[in-house]
């Protein structure tokens, strides 16, 4: 059993605990995880919240049945005669504190400093957008939609440097289970296929990350595609991919309001790009880099 409870955290952070974890009131998840999945959360939670606050609660195999962790906390954990004890914070404690974070420029008021440039920064890209010029184009294939029961079966990524291909992947991933033939009729991918030229998850994921390195990435319908490769990290213990991304979806929904239905052959349809080839990996690459390309022309005219 594992309780996280957040405050003052980031919107994409509470959505990627969802992934793994139900969120029962407002910042608060709880859920069953393995201790390798939990330490890589507990990873990501850090590394997000900045100056925001998270404890985690999960059972444990010690005298006290359970173990805790605390990020940004005034409380601070302390070991009294081998049990983990929560030590409040005296007045005297506190205005040390305060003044070592003023010092450190983290006091209350050197934060709602910074968050005020920060706000007048977000408003200021809000209404001026900057898209970038070099990025990775994503796209999986998978054998189904449910990102917890499904498999990636392919994966393809382009990489963009200055509005040009310089390097593309495409790696066949083999699965658990038999290669459903809908799957086979929409994407042209056969068992055969993943039999002979498939590499394993792990190996797949990690030639992956290493082409994606921190380039922002682009994607049409992103959260599917991000649900899929965070699972996959999960699996193979590696670090949660959490590259920033811009979704094409959500760019043609803003701009676009007016098609019938908002799915990547509609989009490139109305911008009279090819799609002869679609539903592989490295084909669907390259028309959701031209779909982004026109969704961007038209973003920064508006």
């Amino acid at each position: 059993m594992i309780v996280i409870r957040l405050e003052n955290a980031p919107i994409g952070l509470r959505g990627d605990l969802t992934k793994w974890l139900l969120e029962i009131d407002s910042g608060v998840f709880v859920g069953q995880v393995g201790a390798r999945l939990r330490e890589m959360l507990w990873t990501r939670i850090v590394d997000a919240i900045k100056t925001g606050r998270a404890i985690m609660v999960y059972s444990t195999n010690n005298e006290q049945s359970l173990e805790f962790k605390v990020h940004g906390t005034m409380w601070e954990p302390i070991d009294f005669d081998g049990m983990k004890l929560m030590l409040r914070p005296s007045p005297s404690r506190l205005k040390e504190r305060e003044a070592r974070n003023y010092r450190a420029g983290t006091s209350f008021a050197a934060r709602r400093l910074k968050a005020k440039r920060a706000a007048a920064a977000m408003q200021k890209r809000l209404i001026t957008p900057v898209f970038p010029s070099d990025y990775i184009v994503i796209d999986i294939e998978t054998t189904g939609l449910n990102d917890e029961r499904d498999e990636i079966i392919e994966i393809g990524a382009k990489k963009v440097k200055d509005g040009l291909i310089v390097d593309e992947l495409e790696i066949l991933v083999c699965v658990n289970m038999p290669v459903p033939a809908k799957i086979t009729a929409l994407t042209g991918i056969t068992q055969e296929m993943i039999e002979q030229n498939g590499v394993a998850l792990s190996e797949a994921m990690q030639k992956f990350i290493a082409f994606a390195e921190r380039l922002p990435a682009v994607a049409h319908n992103a959260a599917f595609d991000f649900g899929f490769l965070r699972q996959a990290c999960a699996k193979c213990g590696m670090r949660i991919f959490d590259n920033r991304y811009y979704d094409t979806l959500a760019l043609t929904r803003k701009h676009l309001p007016e098609l019938r239905d908002r799915k990547l052959g509609t989009i490139a349809a109305h911008f009279g790009i090819d799609t002869d080839q679609m539903h592989r990996g490295g084909n669907d690459c390259l028309i959701t880099k031209q779909v982004f390309e026109h969704l961007v022309a038209i973003a920064e005219k508006s």
